[in-house]
């Protein structure tokens, strides 16, 4: 009895008899099922755009778009930011000295002292931060050169570090704790800021050390050794870093910002995207009366030049900034809603005028004589 249905096969030249009676050896026809999926068959809806449909969108985001970004460049702007470069590139700058004549086998620290006036105080808490630029952290070995199980304290990885910390494993037959490049290359200059009063003497501006680091990172990725309260014993039988003047159970004075969990350290190890980079170095909280915590007048920076970076032709600076609800000084993000929004309406101021203009269309048909 012969099938009523539709056969797929029989369209391709095929009866049905022939490939399901032939032998073997017979040819099986490879055109897909009869099935709405594989015959592409299924409901589909395609947008039609039309003047009626177009030009509201393009209005509509150009008019969400464009008080968005006014109000994230406004808020961007009063954000106060103050920046200065302590390289010591020119013979002129107070750093030059240090930065020409120390390098990483400098046992003796170089202090130079950096004068800078605030024009504007800054209220609320101040963040400081410490720039590097043509330090590329995001080089893939870089990255790669570092050993997250030992800094999560795993007593094997401390003494067996990860072979991707090489050349940085070991040291005088030694593992080298923590391992890897960008733990060799810690960010180590010491950064003191005075403010100098009308009456000239130097006071210290305190500087918070601790609440730098992602709490994740703090209490979840980098742990220290267990098995001993004394942290010299717990790293007994490892070397410290290439690069380094201290172990890392040296770190700080404090047991609870030192060795691993040092947030210096924590801050250093989560590398940047880009060459040209900050990163928090320490905070200065804001005093309880309505005093701003950095008055405008005179102040100087005193830095330990630890961390030469001439041979890279790199630069260092020192960042001073308040921070909103969107984070640090940042105008882009403002002026990218606004660019967007603006040539949104532009677009639809245009293609109106060439919908009005163009648009010959009429209801009725003129029924030539």
């Amino acid at each position: 009895m012969m099938a009523s249905s539709y056969n797929a096969k029989e369209e391709d030249g095929h009866h049905s008899g022939s490939s399901s009676h032939g032998g073997p050896g017979a040819m099986k026809s490879k055109k897909p099922d009869n099935t709405a999926f594989k015959q592409q068959r299924l409901p589909a809806w395609q947008p039609i755009l039309t003047a009626g449909t177009v030009l509201p969108a393009f209005f509509v985001i150009g008019l969400i778009f464009i008080p968005i970004g006014i109000g994230l460049f406004v808020t961007s702007n009063n954000i106060k930011e103050f920046e200065i470069d302590y390289t010591g590139v020119e013979v002129d700058t107070p750093c030059y000295n240090c930065a020409k004549n120390f390098s990483w086998n400098s046992t003796t620290p170089c202090v130079c002292a950096v004068n800078f006036t605030l024009d504007q105080p800054f209220e609320s808490n101040v963040y400081m931060y410490y720039g590097l630029s043509n330090f590329y952290q995001n080089h893939r070995r870089y990255v790669k050169s570092r050993d997250d199980s030992q800094l999560n304290g795993v007593e094997s990885n401390l003494r067996q570090p990860s072979k991707e910390c090489e050349p940085y494993r070991t040291s005088e037959g030694l593992p080298i704790a923590p391992c890897g490049a960008i733990a060799n290359s810690l960010f180590n200059d010491t950064l003191t800021l005075y403010y100098i009063p009308p009456n000239g003497t130097k006071l210290s501006v305190p500087l918070t050390k601790k609440g730098i680091a992602w709490w994740t990172d703090k209490h979840v990725k980098f742990r220290n050794p267990g098995g001993s309260a004394n942290l010299s014993t717990a790293f007994q039988g490892t070397a410290k870093p290439v690069n380094w003047r201290k172990p890392v159970y040296e770190l700080d004075e404090d047991s609870e910002n030192n060795g691993f969990i040092n947030e210096d350290f924590i801050v250093w190890m989560r590398t940047a995207a880009l060459p040209t980079f900050r990163k928090l170095y320490r905070i200065i909280q804001k005093k309880p009366n309505s005093t701003p915590t950095l008055s405008s007048g005179k102040y100087v920076l005193e830095i330990a030049y630890n961390y030469p970076v001439l041979s890279f032709d790199g630069r260092k600076r020192m960042i001073l900034s308040t921070i909103s609800w969107m984070g640090g000084k940042n105008p882009f993000l403002g002026i990218a809603y606004i660019t967007v929004g603006s040539i949104c309406f532009f677009l639809g101021v245009v293609l109106l005028i060439i919908h009005h203009k163009y648009d010959t269309r009429s209801n009725s048909a003129e029924i030539p004589n």
